[in-house]
């Protein structure tokens, strides 16, 4: 099978990438192999389905230009699709005085980055959602839901490309005229070059390919439940985030079906694809164990992730978290539901790295971390990918 892009990673990443070729460069010969059955089977088809507007991130930031022109996209895409979406706005809430400076610099971040932040006291925040408490909040009025499973279909669908399902690479060769990689089952790509957005597994990919990518993927788990009385809340509400960590905390995110999802923890999984304490990988633990930066990480933050376990095991603990902000839920509310896992790339010096980090080699295009607000920005970011494979086809 001869083409002249081949994309490993059939998410919403790879998709994307695949339908900015066919719009940028049309008749572009794209070859997409995912080695599950179908789409978006990981990251895409296992988070909370928010569209995020982009106040977290620092401006300037491909996270912060990528998510606030992508929601905006986003929302496009599926109206023009008919993907179900809504755009409901959120409280970010703060429960204690010591989290009122990081809810006021969010504002400022907001502003910077063009987002419309109202601040609002207890009595506002009553009336957007009666049952949350907080002492201060801000609302977001750009943020909404969509359903990524089907944003993932209809892009594969619009792409164009040769997308091959089963398909999980094994060898990749690399000349100076092209790209060869060879899949589990024997088939054969040949293209004139190569993009990696196999997500957790992006850095087995790049050193199959002949590059050091310079960090490893050290999977999260981050695990939901639903809530049994979802009138309890009416849209979204999140935490004050802690900025050490790339991790949003517990909140409560209303979806497209009316469901009510409350989390995720994160705890590190056992394996790249261990979506429960059952599921270990040695190949995976030892590939972690063997990466100075997880060691650094361990060492840095092990508290913070002993209470994530702590919470993980015990359903009273994470109960406890949820009534910071939705006092009136109690143990019995919660019904423990699909997890998900993030792939999150750290640097050997333990950095967890908290951008979108995106590496390139000859006819070669790695995208080495794509966390949150990966799906919400996938638009922008396949396009930002598509040139920069182009440009290694013309170089």
């Amino acid at each position: 099978m001869d083409c002249d892009v081949v994309v490993i990673g059939g998410g919403i990443v790879g998709l994307s990438t695949a339908y900015a070729l066919s719009r940028r460069a049309p008749g572009t010969r794209v070859v997409v192999l995912e080695k599950e059955t179908g789409p978006a089977r990981h990251q895409t088809g296992r988070n909370s389905g928010v569209i995020h507007s982009g106040i977290y991130y620092r401006p300037g930031s491909l996270k912060a230009r990528y998510a606030v022109r992508g929601a905006a996209e986003m929302v496009d895409f599926c109206a023009k699709h008919d993907v179900p979406h809504e755009v409901t706005g959120k409280l970010i809430v703060a429960t204690g005085r010591s989290e009122l400076p990081r809810l006021h610099a969010l504002v400022q971040r907001g502003r910077e980055n063009g987002i419309p932040v109202r601040e609002l006291g207890p009595a506002q925040i009553a009336e957007y959602e009666p049952e949350v408490t907080g002492i201060a909040a801000i609302h977001v009025g750009t943020t909404g839901i969509a359903d990524y499973r089907q944003v993932a279909a209809r892009l594969a669908d619009a792409s164009g490309a040769e997308i091959v399902y089963g398909a999980e690479v094994d060898l990749i060769s690399r000349r100076a005229t092209g790209v060869a990689v060879r899949t589990a089952s024997g088939l054969v790509v040949r293209a004139r070059a190569l993009v990696n957005c196999a997500g957790l597994h992006c850095d087995r990919v790049a050193r199959l390919a002949g590059d050091d990518p310079g960090m490893r993927i050290m999977p999260f788990r981050g695990e939901y439940h639903e809530l049994v009385r979802p009138e309890l809340v009416r849209g979204l509400v999140y935490p004050v985030p802690d900025p050490e960590f790339p991790f949003l905390g517990v909140h409560l995110t209303r979806g497209v079906d009316g469901s009510v999802h409350v989390g995720p923890n994160a705890v590190p999984a056992l394996a790249r694809e261990g979506y429960g304490w059952g599921t270990v990988r040695l190949r995976d633990l030892a590939g972690q164990a063997g990466w100075p930066g997880v060691w650094r990480v361990a060492g840095r933050h092990w508290r913070y992730g002993a209470g994530e376990i702590h919470r993980s095991l015990s359903r009273r603990a994470f109960t406890e978290a949820v009534r910071r902000l939705l006092p009136a839920v109690t143990p019995d509310d919660l019904r423990p539901i699909a997890s998900g896992v993030r792939a999150q790339a750290v640097l050997r010096d333990g950095t967890l790295v908290d951008d979108f980090l995106i590496r390139e080699a000859p006819r070669t295009v790695h995208v080495l971390n794509a966390p949150s607000p990966a799906a919400t920005a996938s638009l922008p970011i396949g396009r930002e990918i598509a040139r920069r494979a182009l440009s290694a086809l013309e170089a």
